[in-house]
């Protein structure tokens, strides 16, 4: 259509501030024990060490780049998604030959009764099928949350299904050009709650209430950013000047001066 954006333009337009978000994000969802101004630190500095929750934080600014370069290319396919989870969980498997394929092994989630499928053929079909159904839901939003919840209850791969499901969700509102998913500000119990909801009862209602509430304040947060890039010469040296205290005689809301400024202020 004329004027509309190759795929993925929205998402490369705020990398910057989405990767910090949605790996720290989903790094805490996992139990990973550094802060956010640790997060901004390290990839700053570009070193990853070997620390688990230094490499589990780099492997999610690996695994979104790695969306971001080949998602308006390839779209949603399970190459894309099984390369997805090779990234994200590169060197926090013991076995290698596990990153990106079909598990092989009994799995148990911890915190709740559900025990997945055990068969890796018929994980595999699965995980086809939820692809599949994800690509033909015209409304991306639906097919994000489509594919959180389900790759998350199917768990095909060893290790890191929930946060392969959190990525992967971004797949179609990237394709869309919709405002990415950061998981911001979600509560682990939170979380927790809703994916025993969607594991022991099929029930997504908890999860539902979770992904609108998370996903608003993800866009919320990346129009601001949006905006502000597109600020004139003259603004962008006022918007130095702005805070929360003295916004509102730039006509600002409170609310947005502190999603620009927890975006890192971008000019």
């Amino acid at each position: 259509m004329p004027g509309q954006q190759p795929a993925g333009s929205y998402a490369r337009k705020v990398l910057a501030p989405w990767r910090v978000d949605l790996s720290w994000s989903s790094a805490q969802l996992e139990g990973n024990r550094c802060s956010r101004l640790d997060t901004e630190a390290l990839f700053r500095s570009g070193v990853m060490g070997t620390h688990i929750d230094a490499v589990m934080l780099f492997n999610h600014k690996n695994a979104i780049e790695f969306l971001v370069d080949v998602v308006p290319e390839h779209g949603l396919t399970p190459g894309v998604v099984r390369n997805l989870h090779a990234v994200l969980m590169q060197d926090l498997l013991p076995d290698s030959g596990e990153l990106g394929a079909i598990r092989r092994k009994v799995v148990n989630i911890s915190d709740t009764v559900y025990f997945p499928s055990q068969v890796p053929s018929l994980l595999s079909e699965m995980l086809e099928r939820i692809l599949d159904t994800a690509r033909v839901i015209k409304n991306p939003i639906e097919a994000a949350f489509f594919l959180w919840v389900n790759i998350a209850y199917l768990q095909p791969f060893e290790d890191g299904n929930k946060r392969t499901s959190r990525l992967a969700a971004n797949i179609p509102l990237m394709l869309y050009n919709r405002a990415p998913l950061a998981f911001l500000d979600v509560d682990r119990g939170h979380y927790a709650e809703a994916m025993v909801g969607v594991y022991e009862r099929q029930d997504v209602s908890l999860a539902v209430d979770l992904f609108d509430w998370t996903y608003r304040r993800s866009c919320a947060k990346y129009a601001v950013v949006l905006e502000a890039m597109s600020a004139p010469p003259l603004l962008r040296e006022e918007l130095r000047k702005l805070e929360a205290f003295n916004c509102a005689r730039y006509r600002v809301t409170m609310g947005a001066t502190e999603a620009w400024t927890a975006a890192g202020r971008p000019a």
